[in-house]
């Protein structure tokens, strides 16, 4: 038997769990497993929460500071630190029709030479266009500090990204 907070959740999904999944592979630099795991996690997470998430302010920012806490979670986890990243990856994850591959490979390539807070700030300010107040309030830091983490972003960015007139 269904109940309606069962039905809204199953409906929150079907709507939503794509952007999740781009917003989480984004958060993890291209990482498909990861992404799909850290969604999930975060699914389960939000569900328990449900009716808390159901009187947010903002719900948005509420779903993506549950994500961003449950990545930093498994990173702090023994077991994530004793894995390491396979040179080739057995499957690749395939670009969008009409986006260029080189230049979403370097794109991920630049997000994953960022710290993870410092990543977040990057995918929700420029990813998902939220302003600088509804950043803070999902990364659950002040609004300085996405100004700042922003800016240091940006500068690395600029750093290891190779402006695409000037490729050989």
């Amino acid at each position: 038997m269904t109940n309606e907070r069962d039905e809204q959740f199953r409906r929150y999904v079907r709507e939503r769990r794509a952007e999740l999944v781009r917003t989480a592979r984004l958060l993890t630099a291209g990482d498909h497993h990861l992404a799909e795991d850290l969604v999930q996690a975060t699914l389960t997470k939000l569900y328990v929460k449900w009716p808390r998430y159901r009187r947010a302010s903002n719900p948005g920012g509420y779903v993506y500071r549950i994500m961003v806490n449950t990545l930093t979670d498994e990173r702090r986890r023994p077991s994530a630190q004793r894995e390491r990243p396979a040179a080739v990856l057995p499957d690749v994850v395939q670009a969008e029709p009409g986006v260029d591959r080189e230049s979403v490979d370097e794109l991920i390539a630049a997000l994953r030479g960022l710290p993870p807070r410092m990543r977040a700030v990057v995918v929700f300010r420029y990813f998902h266009d939220l302003d600088v107040a509804a950043t803070a309030a999902a990364l659950g830091c002040s609004q300085g500090t996405v100004k700042s983490q922003t800016a240091r972003a940006l500068e690395l960015l600029r750093a290891s990204l190779v402006p695409v007139g000037t490729r050989p």
